[in-house]
């Protein structure tokens, strides 16, 4: 009499899944989704504000610089977390990298989206990219709150010794 024993393990479905350079478990998440649609928003408005009329140079080319550097370092990290790069370059921490860079990048896009909507003098492509940069600016802050929740925890102030 024969005695067969079959074994079977999780760990082999979840290598399948995990090998392969993308990462199509974080495509799938809220934070990826965040980052294509303020990508799309930010290149919305760039492009409305390159193709438009301006008479504010300044208003243009700030709003212009801050939106492309907003829009690179967003596909930066992008990248970074769909080609798993975190576990190669371990000497840098990604989150607060990039928490970083959505207060700053928010903050100045915020100003760029202000001062556009406000020297735009009624041309509507600079009302068109500032509106989106609001937009962005909007994402921006409901991605920091959704990777960062912070917890508040009240503690008893009795001790029972």
């Amino acid at each position: 009499m024969s005695v067969h024993v079959v074994r079977t393990s999780a760990s082999t479905v979840t290598v399948s899944q995990d090998s392969g350079p993308i990462d199509r478990g974080y495509l799938r998440t809220v934070q990826a989704m965040l980052k294509v649609v303020q990508m799309v928003c930010l290149l919305i408005g760039f492009l409305c504000v390159q193709c438009s009329r301006w008479t504010d140079y300044t208003a243009y080319s700030y709003f212009v610089v801050v939106a492309l550097y907003d829009l690179i370092v967003i596909f930066i990290f992008f990248v970074v977390y769909v080609f798993r790069v975190y576990r190669l370059m371990t000497c840098l921490s990604w989150p607060l990298a990039e928490l970083i860079h959505y207060i700053i990048g928010t903050l100045l896009l915020f100003i760029a989206s202000i001062v556009a909507i406000t020297k735009s003098y009624g041309f509507s492509g600079l009302i068109a990219g500032g509106v989106f940069g609001l937009i962005v600016c909007v994402l921006c802050c409901v991605s920091m709150w959704s990777s960062y929740k912070v917890s508040f925890v009240t503690q008893s102030t009795s001790s029972t010794v």
